[in-house]
């Protein structure tokens, strides 16, 4: 059997945070707030940082990576908002590149559901890796630092 060109794979986080889905949600919805959780640090620059969060709107990242071995290398995270429910949920499609070459393709939904103690983000990840890609389990363990960084900015 040939090699599978396409990797398809869902995995789901959950997180709890002691503060408002109200709060939670503002942490994606502002620009500003969402550009230091999601696109700084981590060992990149950020070259660019766009986001119109309206059903349609587009978001742009572009960072440049810092240390070897990818030291140099433009990444790019290019997504349309797809459904946001205020204060509840947002959906997103995206595509990811390295360089020239496309890793992948995702549907990200994140819910914010209120509870009696803050709030429960419920984030589910349905991606297709693509041949170069960083494949499902770094895709994983890249988000829980993603969403450990966004506990620091609500």
């Amino acid at each position: 059997m040939p090699q599978q060109s396409a990797v398809h794979h869902t995995f789901a986080i959950e997180r709890s945070f002691p503060v408002t889905p109200d709060r939670v949600f503002s942490a994606f919805s502002d620009p500003a707030r969402k550009r230091l959780w999601f696109a700084e640090g981590g060992g990149r620059d950020v070259e660019e940082f766009e986001m119109d969060f309206r059903v349609g709107g587009k978001e742009l990242a572009l960072m440049r990576f810092k240390e070897a071995p990818m030291q140099g290398i433009l990444f790019t995270n290019t997504g349309t908002y797809l459904d946001i429910v205020p204060g509840r949920r947002v959906v997103a499609g995206s595509s990811m590149a390295m360089g020239d070459m496309r890793i992948s393709v995702s549907l990200t939904t994140f819910e914010f559901l209120p509870t009696e103690s803050g709030t429960d983000l419920l984030f589910t990840h349905q991606g297709v890796f693509f041949e170069g890609s960083d494949g499902p389990e770094r895709r994983e363990g890249g988000w829980q630092k993603l969403l450990e960084r966004l506990s620091l900015h609500i």
